[in-house]
């Protein structure tokens, strides 16, 4: 039966945007990667509140009034503990994806957001402020795992002409999840001091849904056939993707990456680090992760309210403001994602970097004249606007794409815990130390942003290559001269054959 399903087919590999690719990229992501965006956006809403909470639970239980710099750094705790959940998360990803799959681990990981929401809910109820803390950190170790577990899912069921477009499906519903937290914490609606917590517990709706839908669809085919040497699950679950098309080709490529790896098993990190057949890879994901954490766009999710206030927009009007530049994260990720294989990953990567580096000096520049001229308020809000639509456009989710594209299968879950832990550590780094650094270097420190932007952009310019619309096994043989490794090297023994096939749907 199987072989029958495989021939017929011509030699073309593209592959067209079916119904089920199209819900599990959108249920994948819906019930993760929007939830990360959620988490990031809806601390910044109640952050009064939070700190009330923080000061009134201390009086009550050690009669000690807090002053209004340890009110800070507990905030900052609370915005960054959820850092380094995600970085626990991103450590994690490689045993679990091997073990559990691509679609298992995102299923079981749903119940870290029950269990963190659970008690970010009923934190003010029980006066208990490390119920906050503990939640975000657990919420963030969910966010870790999905973080990379969603982009490597969706990159290894999507034929290779639309792996850009599902790739960034996840980036949409992060800029989505970041709306819909400030649409919630508006003061008419979850912005009351009594509804707080209900805020931050609303991730658990999501993720029911999640977990109700997912379980029904297919485990990734190159995990089933590549890690589990199962060709009738891999060929059942690429007929449930695929309306039509070349199924033969997509095994056939499937099998000679298998050919080239050296080991079927998946390798670990200090293998991975050590290996300099992927020495250019791994450097490319340890700087477009770091670069767009540390271009500033955290800065402006965590703190856009303070951002706003100090650059002179009146108090009522913030939150009005805030939702507004949400919007235009949603319609620049949208933009971004239809764009991506027309364009192709480095110019909208490229371009990206370079329009946050103009616009993070020119929140320098307009706050430094706003004294001088009263209409530098309305540039510095056009900056932070421009910063936010140029991340959302490219480098918000490109990262994550490029990860997937840059290593083959035994090597992809390792730099997945890379590229995942210098993210979140980064991400920690500036939710804790940018209070910190606006208040020591004013204006100025959004040039260390401009810096970081710009050199991310001329990175990519002149060492990250166009991976549109090419296998894993080309991607790897495009990088094969920078890592001084010869293109025969790639491939090396083990000479696995789809004819022969067993009824029980492994190789023979």
């Amino acid at each position: 039966m199987a072989e029958e399903v495989l021939l017929g087919n011509d030699a073309k590999m593209d592959g067209h945007l079916t119904v089920p690719l199209l819900v599990v990229a959108f249920l994948a992501s819906f019930g993760s990667s929007m939830l990360y965006g959620f988490n990031l956006a809806v601390v910044n809403s109640p952050a009064q509140y939070i700190k009330d909470f923080y000061n009134e639970t201390l009086i009550e239980s050690y009669d000690w009034s807090p002053d209004e710099e340890i009110l800070i750094v507990l905030y900052s705790l609370t915005v960054s503990i959820f850092a380094i959940g995600g970085m626990t998360g991103a450590l994690l990803v490689g045993r679990l994806v091997t073990k559990y799959g691509r679609k298992g681990t995102l299923v079981r990981a749903t119940v870290l957001v029950f269990v963190g929401g659970a008690l970010m809910g009923f934190s003010r109820q029980c006066r208990m402020p490390p119920m906050v803390i503990i939640g975000r950190f657990i919420t963030g170790v969910h966010s870790g795992i999905s973080l990379s577990v969603v982009p490597m899912y969706l990159g290894e069921i999507a034929p290779k002409n639309l792996r850009g477009f599902l790739g960034l499906v996840p980036s949409i519903h992060i800029c989505l999840g970041v709306f819909i937290a400030q649409v919630l914490g508006l003061h008419e609606l979850l912005g009351k001091e009594e509804y707080w917590p209900l805020l931050l517990s609303l991730v658990v709706f999501p993720t029911m849904v999640q977990l109700m839908l997912l379980p029904w669809f297919p485990e990734s085919p190159r995990y089933l056939l590549i890690e589990k040497g199962n060709v009738h699950a891999t060929i059942a679950a690429l007929k449930w993707y695929r309306s039509k098309g070349n199924i033969q080709a997509e095994v056939e490529e499937m099998l000679e990456e298998q050919r080239s790896l050296s080991s079927i098993q998946t390798i670990s990190v200090r293998s991975l680090l050590t290996d300099r057949s992927v020495r250019w890879q791994v450097i490319t994901i340890a700087v477009v992760n770091i670069g767009m954490q540390l271009s500033g766009i955290d800065a402006i999710w965590f703190y856009t309210n303070d951002i706003f206030k100090n650059a002179g927009i009146p108090e009522p009007y913030i939150q009005y403001t805030t939702v507004g530049t949400g919007a235009i994260e949603v319609i620049s990720g949208m933009l971004g994602c239809f764009t991506i294989e027309h364009l192709g990953r480095r110019p909208l990567m490229i371009g990206g970097f370079l329009f946050m580096g103009l616009c993070c000096a020119g929140i320098t520049v307009s706050v430094l004249f706003q004294a001088q001229l009263s209409f530098m308020s309305y540039i510095s809000v056009g900056c932070v606007v421009g910063i936010i639509a140029g991340f959302c456009i490219g480098p918000a989710g490109v990262p994550f794409l490029i990860t997937a594209e840059l290593f083959k299968q035994s090597h992809r879950p390792a730099a997945y815990t890379v590229a995942g832990c210098l993210n979140w550590l980064s991400n920690f780094t500036i939710g804790f130390v940018f209070p910190f650094l606006e208040a020591a270097a004013g204006p100025y420190c959004y040039l260390i942003f401009c810096v970081i932007c710009l050199g991310v952009a001329v990175y990519t310019m002149f060492v990250i290559p166009e991976t549109k619309n090419k296998t894993f096994m080309e991607i790897s043989q495009m990088f094969a001269a920078k890592n001084n490794i010869l293109k025969e090297e790639l491939i090396s023994n083990g000479h696995l054959k789809l004819a022969v096939m067993n009824g029980y749907g492994t190789l023979g």
